[in-house]
């Protein structure tokens, strides 16, 4: 994964440096020609790739996910205090994201010139809070997933994983079938995602031939807003739970997670670093392996908040650029899609771009516009992975500290947290 970085960023440069000499000394008869018979044509196929996983990771993740959580001997007072802080973490993060974006405006109309991206796109009108929660219940799940409504999957999803974890070892063969299926889509999207340098090559050539440097001081910007977003995020959201929930140090715990923290932003992978991050929590945070064995492989599949960060700051973002104002209604679908799809996402590289391709087709606004946010999207993704791990890890510390009694254990002796 660290080369596919490498070979990411090189693409955007490379990407960057030909859209400029297109823009500059090319701008009409040559870029126009090579836009269309090869730029757009290896975007799209990329995005094409992407948007052909969306249900099927979203389906099968959350099935998963949910049946998980709801294994009876989890889902005690220790599970909810989990899902709980999870959730309402999504919660906090989205809503720090829209509000810097919305304040900073990255995707300020005029910046890029979006007949460019999308010749005569008009966005589409959202239903009413009523008529989306309504709406949520499918009448045919199979209906809803060839016509993508995510919500609608979501919930069946929901619906069949709770079943499975109820019926528990009288569907195991249908969860090991769900198990499998995974793997399969993981591998899939595997493949594709060893594409994404020539996806981000082409998309951000086309983005920069079209628009020259706006189209770079607008990249730079939204990169500048996801990170402050991020940034804010761990400081004073879990800097706060920290402090005040957990009664130790930030400082104390900075120094002590750190190793896990720089094999995240390397990996770009919750579950890759699950293993340093779990023991990291146990012995250097004095973590009790009955409390990170639960809640962190949790976290790893629920804890999205980095990602979340993303697709919140990316929607306003890619709203701005085309000039259409978000509504309320809007707004808050872009936290329930997010917050929901949050329980069963992948902690792999490069699932953040496909579950913001769903959001992106909920709130109306083309998913050609992933195009872009895709070249800055892989050192994103990093910093975004080391914030996940760093919400589980605070999340153990604080169940650490507020159940001493959890199973019948006795408390560890606590581990310092002088800073």
């Amino acid at each position: 994964m660290q080369n596919l970085t490498k070979q990411i960023v090189i693409a955007l440069i490379l990407g960057i440096a030909v859209g400029i000499v297109m823009n500059l000394f090319f701008p009409d008869l040559w870029f126009n020609r090579v836009d269309t018979y090869v730029f757009t044509p290896l975007g799209d196929i990329f995005l094409r790739l992407i948007q052909m996983m969306v249900v099927p990771i979203v389906f099968v993740s959350i099935v998963l996910g949910t049946a998980g959580l709801g294994d009876p001997k989890k889902l005690g007072r220790i599970g909810g205090k989990t899902i709980g802080f999870f959730l309402l973490s999504t919660t906090v993060a989205l809503t720090i994201a829209m509000s810097l974006a919305l304040l900073f405006k990255p995707g300020e109309p005029g910046i890029l010139d979006t007949v460019d991206i999308e010749e005569g796109y008009q966005a589409e009108e959202t239903p009413s809070v009523v008529d989306t929660l309504v709406n949520i219940i499918p009448t045919n799940p199979i209906d809803a997933m060839v016509n993508g409504e995510m919500l609608q999957i979501i919930f069946f999803s929901i619906f069949i994983g709770f079943a499975l974890a109820v019926l528990s070892k009288k569907t195991d063969k249908i969860y090991h079938l769900f198990e499998q299926a995974f793997d399969l889509v993981m591998y899939l999207i595997k493949i594709i995602m060893y594409m994404a340098p020539l996806g981000a090559f082409a998309l951000i050539a086309s983005a920069v031939g079209g628009t020259g440097f706006d189209a770079i001081k607008s990249m730079f910007a939204y990169f500048l807003v996801v990170l402050l977003a991020l940034v804010v995020h761990a400081v004073v959201t879990y800097g706060s739970v920290i402090k005040f929930m957990a009664k130790k140090s930030p400082i104390w715990f900075i120094k002590n997670f750190a190793q896990a923290i720089s094999v995240a932003f390397g990996t770009a992978s919750s579950s890759a670093t699950l293993p340093v991050s779990m023991t990291t929590a146990q012995k250097r945070l004095g973590v009790r392996e009955s409390v990170s064995g639960f809640v962190q492989p949790v976290g790893a599949t629920i804890n999205m908040d980095g990602t979340a960060i993303m697709q919140g700051v990316a929607t306003v973002f890619i709203a701005q650029v085309y000039a259409e104002s978000l509504s309320l209604t809007e707004m808050l679908t872009v936290v329930l899609i997010a917050v929901l799809a949050s329980i069963g996402t992948a902690g792999v590289p490069g699932v953040g771009l496909i579950m913001l391709a769903m959001v992106l087709d909920q709130v109306g606004l083309p998913v050609e516009a992933i195009g872009l946010i895709l070249g800055v999207d892989r050192l994103l993704d990093m910093t975004r992975t080391a914030v996940n791990i760093t919400g589980d890890a605070a999340c153990a510390l604080y169940i650490n500290e507020t159940e001493p009694d959890l199973d019948g254990e006795d408390e560890k002796p606590s581990v310092s947290s002088n800073a």
